[in-house]
């Protein structure tokens, strides 16, 4: 009798144990069906980057594989005009670095700049395979392309713009005025969140110059004194009627009239965006 009662309790035993290791088992699945996934969705975050943004000629240079697809936006020195729609930049001082094509698609034409002046460029980076641009853009490239160029990094770009610093603009601003312009500079004096003016360079022996944002739907970027910032908009003469009569302006009265008096028939850029600029831009 006691041996039978004790093979009773031991089969009880370890038919609870047994519950008690399928219930655990059952708790790990749904853990792990939980778990996994996260991990996964990390994990692909974690290889998925993020849009680069503002790069240097030298990045897209040395990692072209990992930019491949990516929009991105230079900021560099025009080397060589090659065809209508098609140029090289290059930052010089850094020694060893490859030119990298753009491919201008904008249907805006290429007008390089004399001297020092660069070029904002913002576009798709690819290796460059001239058939593919040829039918995707319908463009007649320079047959110099394939021999040069094919396979090498390339920069198929949706807008390229004069990047002269404020003191070049309003010490010629014919130069530029009805073109659109991205100007790198430090915030010298803001009157109003929508109208500030960028420092001048004291070497070149210009004035400071007078921006204005328009108000847009998108989220307008605050700005700070002394903040080195990239305003990009279109270049004018300051004419208060004809500003008002083309763009939609924030400003009061005595703002209006301060800046009449101080700028009336300067240049004036009235700006799209502006960004702060980039840790790899500051350095140049």
């Amino acid at each position: 009798m006691l041996n039978k009662l004790k093979r009773l309790n031991r089969d009880r035993y370890n038919n609870i144990t047994q519950r008690l290791w399928q219930t655990k088992g059952a708790i790990a699945l749904a853990l792990m069906a939980i778990i996994l996934p996260a991990c996964n969705t990390n994990e692909l975050e974690a290889r998925t980057p993020a849009s680069p943004g503002n790069v240097t000629t030298e990045e897209v240079s040395d990692n072209t594989n990992k930019l491949i697809g990516q929009t991105v936006t230079v900021r560099s020195e025009p080397i060589k005009k090659i065809g209508t729609n098609t140029f090289t930049i290059s930052d010089e001082q850094l020694f060893g670095t490859e030119p990298i094509l753009v491919v201008n698609t904008s249907g805006d034409p290429i007008v390089l700049p004399q001297g020092d002046t660069e070029v904002q460029v913002t576009g798709r980076v690819t290796k460059l395979v001239v058939a593919e641009v040829e039918r995707d853009f319908d463009l007649d490239l320079d047959p110099e392309l394939e021999v040069e160029y094919e396979g090498k990094p390339a920069i198929i770009a949706q807008s390229v713009a004069l990047a002269p610093e404020p003191g070049e603009i309003t010490k010629n601003p014919n130069r530029y005025y009805g073109k659109t312009i991205a100007v790198p500079a430090e915030v010298e004096e803001i009157y109003s969140p929508n109208a500030f003016t960028l420092d001048e360079d004291e070497l070149i022996g210009g004035s400071d110059l007078l921006v204005l944002r328009a108000n847009t739907k998108e989220k307008q970027t605050p700005i700070q004194d002394d903040q080195k910032v990239v305003a990009t908009g279109v270049l004018r003469p300051f004419v208060v009627a004809d500003i008002e009569r083309d763009y939609d302006l924030t400003w009061d009265l005595n703002l209006q009239k301060q800046l009449e008096a101080e700028y009336s028939k300067k240049p004036v850029l009235v700006v799209e965006s502006v960004y702060p600029v980039s840790r790899e831009d500051a350095v140049k």
